[in-house]
């Protein structure tokens, strides 16, 4: 693949720089798809603005976006039926019941945040919509910035997606190392788990700042803000209230459901070996994104079931109920276009090969995974996206850990965990997108309070890689 060399860092620089200063994503994602296909044209304006309305539409071509915005707003009717349910609200009243009277009770709502955050691994759209849209009521209660929801939410998805082979995630990964006929897809996967340094620094320092109370930085001055704030009446949801159950049992079942779909939707009857080979295969095999929009059918089909049967919803509520939950989930949507879109144009630009071919002569056995980390980081950073870096770089990882003798399971582990790393600090990233609108907090306030915990996390797993790449 050819690139259009340091031109083909300008669309995202200048995206990125407008989103920081402007504030607005929408005209500042835009305007860089924009300038980016006039770079294509060669400076040919009508061109350039045809180009891009034609990305838009390319956007779609792509089965796995499509279902990613369709599980969207399936996850927003879903969302919306729960609620409507008083599943929410009897889940807020459980954690409030099993927390009141405890000690640090700000903290360990927090905490129980990320946990949810970390037990959705199923895809990480999902799980950051689930927990910013079922926490903001509970944290505007007890005055916990929604900045915090928004790293919280941010900060639990990706890093656990990353570290369970058996979602979306896994299946994608294995499917780019089927490429390699001497690596064993699912063995390195297990045994890259305990190297991916950034994604177990970030939900240990996760943890760690929910139960501690400290803040630095941008997230501190907000805190103190927050807790300096006239004292408002905030309404009570006038919304019922019923058993978490309702809530728990619909989101269990998407969880649970997405490994049936996932090697389901891969399973090969005319594969010979044990039934354990076979359903690795199956998982290498299927297709991420149709398993997770199934699980996500699977959630809110049960969902509906069950409100039936309670007669809590007739027909005509929950078809209006499921559209209302969708048309909240539409800007949302609309953003995720953008990001998809800036990401196909940094991939037709050459964005992430640019990057990597500057850069890879750097490279020498005991620093590998260190810059490696590095330059993953910087392709996820800017392009917006995390899989599209592994792509890349899992491409050119696994070849140069043979050439230059580098550890191999530390090389993938270096490539995951930079592209989560670069996604996580990117305002151009789908899932930082997510993260500040399902927590109803400004998109670059998110980005700013989240930067310096993902940096010091980020610092401290190039160190990690640094030791490793010497004594291994």
């Amino acid at each position: 693949m050819t690139d259009y060399g340091f031109w083909s860092l300008i669309p995202p620089i200048l995206a990125i720089g407008l989103a920081i200063r402007t504030k607005q994503v929408v005209f500042s994602l835009s305007l860089g798809i924009f300038v980016g296909y006039l770079i294509i044209q060669e400076g040919n304006l009508f061109e350039g603005m045809l180009a891009t309305i034609t990305a838009f539409v390319d956007v779609f071509q792509s089965k796995g976006n499509t279902r990613t915005i369709i599980l969207t707003l399936i996850i927003g009717a879903l969302i919306q039926l729960i609620k409507y349910s008083g599943g929410i609200n009897g889940f807020i009243g459980w954690v409030q019941k099993r927390l009141a009277g405890q000690s640090n009770f700000k903290g360990k709502i927090q905490a129980t945040s990320a946990l949810t955050g970390f037990l959705i691994f199923v895809e990480s759209n999902i799980s950051i919509l689930t927990v910013g849209t079922i926490f903001r009521p509970l944290f505007d209660k007890h005055k916990i910035p929604r900045e915090k929801l928004a790293y919280l939410a941010d900060s639990s998805s990706a890093p656990s997606c990353v570290l369970f082979p058996l979602n979306a995630w896994g299946a994608y990964v294995m499917g780019l190392l089927l490429a390699f006929p001497n690596v064993d897809p699912f063995t390195t996967l297990i045994y890259s788990i305990p190297f991916n340094f950034y994604a177990i620094l970030t939900l240990a320092f996760v943890f760690w700042l929910s139960l501690s109370g400290k803040e630095y930085g941008e997230m501190k001055r907000v805190t103190e803000l927050k807790a300096e704030a006239d004292e408002e009446k905030i309404e009570e949801s006038s919304e019922k209230t019923s058993s978490p159950l309702n809530m728990v049992i619909p989101i269990a079942m998407m969880v649970l459901t997405m490994p049936f779909f996932l090697i389901y939707g891969g399973w090969d009857a005319t594969l010979e070996g044990a039934f354990t080979d076979k359903v690795w295969s199956s998982i290498s095999n299927g297709s991420g994104s149709e398993a997770v929009l199934n699980a996500c059918f699977a959630g809110f089909l049960t969902a509906a079931i069950m409100y039936g049967f309670q007669k809590m919803i007739t027909i005509k509520s929950f078809i209006e109920e499921s559209f209302k939950g969708m048309n909240d989930m539409v800007v949302m949507a609309v953003l995720m276009v953008l990001a998809f879109a800036i990401g196909n144009l940094c991939n037709e630009l050459g964005t992430g090969i640019y990057v990597s071919r500057v850069t890879s002569s750097w490279l020498i056995p005991e620093v590998a995974p260190a810059l490696i980390f590095l330059i993953s980081s910087f392709i996820a950073f800017a392009t917006g996206t995390s899989w599209g870096t592994f792509a890349i770089m899992i491409s050119i990882g696994v070849p140069l850990s043979f050439a230059v003798d580098a550890n191999l399971y530390l090389v993938i582990a270096a490539v995951l965990g930079g592209g989560v790393f670069g996604d996580h600090c990117s305002p151009i990233s789908d899932t930082t997108l997510i993260a500040s609108v399902a927590s109803g907090c400004d998109h670059i306030d998110h980005v700013r309070t989240q930067l310096p915990y993902a940096l010091f996390t980020g610092g401290l797993a190039i160190i990690c890689y640094l030791i490793f790449g010497f004594i291994m």
